[in-house]
Protein backbone atom coordinates (compact mmCIF):
# COMPACT_ATOMS: atom_id res chain seq x y z
CA UNK A 1 0.00 0.00 0.00
CA UNK A 2 1.48 3.77 -0.82
CA UNK A 3 1.51 5.62 2.44
CA UNK A 4 0.47 9.47 1.87
CA UNK A 5 2.58 10.75 4.89
CA UNK A 6 6.19 11.86 3.31
CA UNK A 7 8.80 9.92 5.46
CA UNK A 8 12.36 9.72 3.67
CA UNK A 9 13.89 6.40 5.63
CA UNK A 10 17.34 7.33 7.50
CA UNK A 11 18.31 3.27 7.59
CA UNK A 12 16.80 -0.08 7.54
CA UNK A 13 14.49 1.13 10.04
CA UNK A 14 10.92 1.10 7.86
CA UNK A 15 12.14 -3.13 6.92
CA UNK A 16 12.15 -3.63 10.75
CA UNK A 17 9.25 -2.54 11.44
CA UNK A 18 7.54 -4.77 8.34
CA UNK A 19 8.97 -8.07 9.85
CA UNK A 20 8.16 -6.98 13.67
CA UNK A 21 4.13 -6.21 12.23
CA UNK A 22 4.28 -9.02 10.22
CA UNK A 23 5.29 -11.51 13.59
CA UNK A 24 3.17 -9.51 15.81
CA UNK A 25 6.27 -8.08 17.52
CA UNK A 26 6.07 -4.79 19.62
CA UNK A 27 8.15 -1.78 18.60
CA UNK A 28 9.88 0.40 20.90
CA UNK A 29 11.38 3.79 19.03
CA UNK A 30 13.79 5.78 20.75
CA UNK A 31 14.97 9.05 19.74
CA UNK A 32 15.54 13.00 20.49
CA UNK A 33 12.39 15.54 19.99
CA UNK A 34 10.78 16.34 16.51
CA UNK A 35 13.17 13.85 14.83
CA UNK A 36 10.65 11.75 12.77
CA UNK A 37 8.94 9.29 15.10
CA UNK A 38 5.65 9.80 15.11
CA UNK A 39 5.47 10.72 11.52
CA UNK A 40 7.03 7.41 10.85
CA UNK A 41 4.88 5.32 12.78
CA UNK A 42 1.90 7.32 11.27
CA UNK A 43 3.65 6.13 7.24
CA UNK A 44 3.87 2.74 8.47
CA UNK A 45 0.27 2.70 9.70
CA UNK A 46 -0.88 3.54 6.15
CA UNK A 47 1.62 1.20 4.82
CA UNK A 48 0.32 -1.26 6.35
CA UNK A 49 -3.55 -0.48 5.62
CA UNK A 50 -3.64 -0.06 9.82
CA UNK A 51 -5.25 2.65 11.74
CA UNK A 52 -3.37 4.45 14.44
CA UNK A 53 -4.59 4.84 18.30
CA UNK A 54 -2.11 7.60 19.33
CA UNK A 55 -2.15 8.48 23.22
CA UNK A 56 0.33 11.47 24.34
CA UNK A 57 1.71 10.02 27.47
CA UNK A 58 1.90 12.61 30.68
CA UNK A 59 2.45 12.32 34.45
CA UNK A 60 -1.30 11.99 35.23
CA UNK A 61 -2.10 8.99 32.71
CA UNK A 62 -3.16 5.89 34.05
CA UNK A 63 -3.59 2.20 33.21
CA UNK A 64 -7.23 3.50 33.40
CA UNK A 65 -7.00 5.55 30.47
CA UNK A 66 -5.54 3.42 28.07
CA UNK A 67 -8.07 1.00 29.05
CA UNK A 68 -11.32 2.07 29.99
CA UNK A 69 -13.87 3.19 32.84
CA UNK A 70 -17.28 2.86 33.30
CA UNK A 71 -19.80 5.63 33.17
CA UNK A 72 -23.29 6.90 33.91
CA UNK A 73 -25.22 7.72 31.49
CA UNK A 74 -29.59 8.28 30.83
CA UNK A 75 -29.79 4.51 30.63
CA UNK A 76 -27.50 3.74 33.75
CA UNK A 77 -23.82 2.92 34.15
CA UNK A 78 -21.86 1.56 31.15
CA UNK A 79 -18.24 0.47 29.62
CA UNK A 80 -16.45 2.60 27.90
CA UNK A 81 -13.35 1.01 26.02
CA UNK A 82 -10.27 3.09 26.57
CA UNK A 83 -7.66 3.92 23.00
CA UNK A 84 -5.42 0.68 24.23
CA UNK A 85 -8.53 -1.80 24.32
CA UNK A 86 -10.08 -0.42 21.15
CA UNK A 87 -6.74 -0.68 19.21
CA UNK A 88 -6.55 -4.48 20.64
CA UNK A 89 -10.58 -5.20 20.12
CA UNK A 90 -10.40 -4.18 16.56
CA UNK A 91 -7.04 -4.41 15.36
CA UNK A 92 -4.81 -1.44 14.46
CA UNK A 93 -1.80 0.54 15.87
CA UNK A 94 -1.96 1.43 19.62
CA UNK A 95 1.27 4.04 19.87
CA UNK A 96 2.05 5.63 23.15
CA UNK A 97 3.88 8.77 22.61
CA UNK A 98 7.10 9.55 24.95
CA UNK A 99 5.89 6.37 27.47
CA UNK A 100 8.56 7.40 30.14
CA UNK A 101 5.86 10.16 31.03
CA UNK A 102 2.92 7.95 31.88
CA UNK A 103 2.74 6.36 35.47
CA UNK A 104 4.37 3.16 36.21
CA UNK A 105 1.14 1.24 36.41
CA UNK A 106 0.65 1.71 32.75
CA UNK A 107 3.62 -0.04 31.81
CA UNK A 108 2.58 -2.95 33.77
CA UNK A 109 -1.05 -2.98 31.82
CA UNK A 110 0.96 -3.30 28.41
CA UNK A 111 3.03 -6.40 29.73
CA UNK A 112 0.79 -9.44 28.67
CA UNK A 113 0.48 -7.64 25.40
CA UNK A 114 3.91 -7.41 24.45
CA UNK A 115 5.02 -11.50 25.09
CA UNK A 116 3.40 -14.63 23.78
CA UNK A 117 0.45 -14.54 25.49
CA UNK A 118 -1.24 -11.17 23.27
CA UNK A 119 -4.23 -10.48 25.75
CA UNK A 120 -5.20 -7.76 27.77
CA UNK A 121 -7.00 -8.53 31.02
CA UNK A 122 -9.73 -6.03 32.18
CA UNK A 123 -10.27 -6.13 35.81
CA UNK A 124 -13.36 -4.31 36.31
CA UNK A 125 -15.18 -6.30 33.49
CA UNK A 126 -13.67 -9.74 34.41
CA UNK A 127 -12.98 -9.64 30.37
CA UNK A 128 -9.33 -11.13 28.64
CA UNK A 129 -9.19 -9.55 25.47
CA UNK A 130 -7.15 -11.69 22.81
CA UNK A 131 -5.54 -9.28 20.82
CA UNK A 132 -6.43 -9.10 17.25
CA UNK A 133 -4.61 -10.78 14.39
CA UNK A 134 -3.21 -7.02 12.99
CA UNK A 135 -3.16 -5.27 16.38
CA UNK A 136 0.50 -4.24 17.42
CA UNK A 137 1.80 -2.15 20.24
CA UNK A 138 4.44 0.83 19.69
CA UNK A 139 6.04 2.66 22.32
CA UNK A 140 8.25 6.32 21.72
CA UNK A 141 10.72 7.88 24.25
CA UNK A 142 13.34 10.66 24.09
CA UNK A 143 16.51 8.92 26.11
CA UNK A 144 17.68 12.33 26.50
CA UNK A 145 14.87 12.95 28.84
CA UNK A 146 15.36 9.84 30.94
CA UNK A 147 17.05 10.14 34.45
CA UNK A 148 16.24 7.87 37.90
CA UNK A 149 12.87 8.29 38.39
CA UNK A 150 11.99 8.52 34.47
CA UNK A 151 12.99 5.39 32.30
CA UNK A 152 11.41 1.66 30.94
CA UNK A 153 12.33 -1.11 32.91
CA UNK A 154 14.55 -3.84 31.65
CA UNK A 155 11.59 -5.91 32.11
CA UNK A 156 9.34 -3.93 29.86
CA UNK A 157 13.14 -2.99 27.04
CA UNK A 158 13.29 -6.46 26.45
CA UNK A 159 9.53 -7.20 25.61
CA UNK A 160 10.43 -4.89 22.13
CA UNK A 161 11.81 -4.73 19.12
CA UNK A 162 13.70 -1.59 19.44
CA UNK A 163 14.95 1.02 16.59
CA UNK A 164 17.05 4.22 17.40
CA UNK A 165 16.43 7.41 15.77
CA UNK A 166 18.38 10.73 15.41
CA UNK A 167 18.65 13.44 13.48
CA UNK A 168 18.75 13.25 9.17
CA UNK A 169 22.41 13.53 7.90
CA UNK A 170 22.25 17.00 6.68
CA UNK A 171 21.92 16.15 3.06
CA UNK A 172 18.41 13.75 3.99
CA UNK A 173 17.36 17.07 6.52
CA UNK A 174 17.77 18.96 3.20
CA UNK A 175 15.73 16.66 1.08
CA UNK A 176 12.92 16.72 4.07
CA UNK A 177 12.30 20.51 4.46
CA UNK A 178 12.18 20.80 0.71
CA UNK A 179 9.73 17.88 -0.03
CA UNK A 180 7.41 19.42 3.42
CA UNK A 181 8.14 22.85 2.47
CA UNK A 182 8.75 23.34 -1.29
CA UNK A 183 11.46 26.27 -0.17
CA UNK A 184 14.04 26.91 -2.29
CA UNK A 185 17.37 24.43 -2.12
CA UNK A 186 19.84 27.19 -1.16
CA UNK A 187 17.74 28.36 1.87
CA UNK A 188 17.09 25.35 3.50
CA UNK A 189 20.76 24.36 3.12
CA UNK A 190 20.82 27.38 5.06
CA UNK A 191 18.14 26.35 7.60
CA UNK A 192 20.31 22.89 8.02
CA UNK A 193 23.65 24.54 8.26
CA UNK A 194 22.41 26.60 11.42
CA UNK A 195 20.21 23.39 12.93
CA UNK A 196 23.79 21.88 13.17
CA UNK A 197 25.11 24.97 14.63
CA UNK A 198 22.46 24.63 17.20
CA UNK A 199 22.82 21.28 18.02
CA UNK A 200 26.04 22.04 19.14
CA UNK A 201 24.88 23.95 21.38
CA UNK A 202 23.14 21.56 23.84
CA UNK A 203 25.96 21.08 26.16
CA UNK A 204 26.32 24.63 26.39
CA UNK A 205 22.35 25.80 28.21
CA UNK A 206 19.98 24.03 25.26
CA UNK A 207 18.14 21.57 26.97
CA UNK A 208 16.96 20.42 23.72
CA UNK A 209 18.71 20.30 20.03
CA UNK A 210 16.83 22.08 17.05
CA UNK A 211 14.84 19.86 15.74
CA UNK A 212 13.65 18.78 12.16
CA UNK A 213 10.06 20.06 12.79
CA UNK A 214 11.56 23.25 14.12
CA UNK A 215 13.20 23.72 10.86
CA UNK A 216 10.33 22.46 8.80
CA UNK A 217 8.34 25.09 10.58
CA UNK A 218 11.10 28.13 9.61
CA UNK A 219 10.73 26.89 6.16
CA UNK A 220 7.28 26.76 6.46
CA UNK A 221 7.19 31.02 7.45
CA UNK A 222 10.03 31.99 5.01
CA UNK A 223 7.97 30.39 2.30
CA UNK A 224 4.85 32.04 3.54
CA UNK A 225 7.15 35.79 3.36
CA UNK A 226 8.39 36.19 6.92
CA UNK A 227 12.17 37.16 6.47
CA UNK A 228 14.60 33.77 7.20
CA UNK A 229 15.89 35.82 10.21
CA UNK A 230 12.51 36.63 11.75
CA UNK A 231 11.20 32.92 10.66
CA UNK A 232 14.59 31.54 12.41
CA UNK A 233 14.11 33.93 15.55
CA UNK A 234 10.57 32.61 16.06
CA UNK A 235 10.59 28.96 15.06
CA UNK A 236 13.82 28.58 16.65
CA UNK A 237 15.85 30.50 19.07
CA UNK A 238 12.39 30.96 21.06
CA UNK A 239 10.97 27.90 21.53
CA UNK A 240 14.42 26.22 22.28
CA UNK A 241 15.10 28.50 25.56
CA UNK A 242 13.85 31.60 27.72
CA UNK A 243 17.82 32.02 28.83
CA UNK A 244 18.95 35.33 27.55
CA UNK A 245 22.29 34.66 27.04
CA UNK A 246 21.52 31.72 25.52
CA UNK A 247 19.01 33.42 23.11
CA UNK A 248 21.97 35.93 22.42
CA UNK A 249 24.05 33.05 21.20
CA UNK A 250 21.49 31.95 18.88
CA UNK A 251 20.25 35.43 17.18
CA UNK A 252 24.48 35.64 16.60
CA UNK A 253 23.97 31.99 14.97
CA UNK A 254 21.26 33.34 12.98
CA UNK A 255 23.12 36.43 11.73
CA UNK A 256 26.07 34.60 10.84
CA UNK A 257 23.81 32.54 8.64
CA UNK A 258 21.19 34.89 7.29
CA UNK A 259 22.68 38.43 8.02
Amino acid sequence: MIADTYYLPQSNEVDIFRRAAKKRLPVLIKGPTGCGKTRFVHHMAERLGRSVHTVACHDDLTATDLVGRHLIGAEGTYWQDGPLTRAVREGGICYLDEVVEARKDTTVVLHPLSDYRRVLPIERTGELVEAHNDFMLVVSYNPGYQNLMKGLKPSTRQRFVSISFDYPPAEQEVSIIRAETGIDEAVAEQLVRLGGNLRRLKDQGLEESASTRLLIYAAMMIQDGLTEREACLSCLAEPLTDDVQTLKAIHHLVGACFG
